[in-house]
């Protein structure tokens, strides 16, 4: 069964989803027969990379609050990450373009390496405070999740995969995504947003069953069932 998750690098609540559905599978009895998916989803494709402004100042500036406003609003979002075992640096993060860590995030799938990919750029905007956006570090990133540097670099150096971003936000556009993380379920059931962790529960069992009955290769075992031939003489 495939959980499709249109998410973005730099939307914190979709580093917090991404956790409270991993809280979810541990808990899942078929969660070994869950293949995870990463679509492209980019909510400021203009953005302007800027290192040496912090996402506070931008915030700031874009939104119209003011400074302190700024930074009570974002310690809530810090409170939230820190009870999912995560913790922000919000203070240090890079407003940075992130199309070419998509791009990057692209590759990775095409080498079954997508889930790799993503949590080491979201670990790396939020808790390190890399510019996402800097071909050095997007390299190593690439090297510690096992992409050569030299296949890295001829993707960063190129428009490649660029088409599949954009195939994924327009997908996203068709089947109505407003905000990210948006997880769809074998393509039946969607979760918007950062939900508890007993949402992901309940709906991955509802998704499950339903997916075990249009796929009567599996039994309710949720097990792969072996060539065979039945009473019938049919094989």
């Amino acid at each position: 069964m495939k959980i499709e998750i249109w998410s973005d690098i730099m939307c914190p609540f979709c580093y917090i989803g991404k956790r409270r559905l991993e809280a979810a599978l541990a808990g899942f009895e078929y969660a070994d027969k869950v293949q995870i998916e990463w679509k492209s989803f980019l909510l400021n494709p203009d953005m302007p990379t800027d290192p040496g402004k912090s996402t506070v100042e931008y915030l700031s500036e874009t939104k119209g609050w003011s400074l302190e406003q700024t930074h009570q609003i974002i310690q809530q979002v810090v409170e939230m990450a820190k009870a999912e075992g995560l913790h922000y640096k919000m203070d240090k993060t890079v407003v940075a373009n992130a199309k070419n860590a998509h791009r990057l995030l692209q590759l990775a799938k095409s080498m079954g390496k997508g889930s790799e990919m993503k949590e080491r750029l979201l670990k790396a905007y939020f808790k390190e405070g890399a510019n996402i956006d800097d071909k050095s570090s997007l390299l190593e990133f690439a090297e510690e999740v096992g992409i050569s540097v030299e296949r890295a670099g001829q993707c960063l150096d190129s428009n490649e995969f660029m088409d599949q971003v954009e195939h994924d936000i327009a997908e996203s556009r068709a089947i109505g995504v407003r905000g990210v993380p948006f997880f769809v379920l074998d393509r039946k059931y969607g979760i918007s947003g950062a939900q508890a962790s007993a949402v992901f529960e309940e709906t991955l069992e509802k998704a499950w069953v339903d997916y075990v009955k249009e796929n009567p290769v599996l039994n309710m075992a949720g097990l792969d069932a072996g060539a065979a031939c039945d009473l019938d003489g049919d094989c």
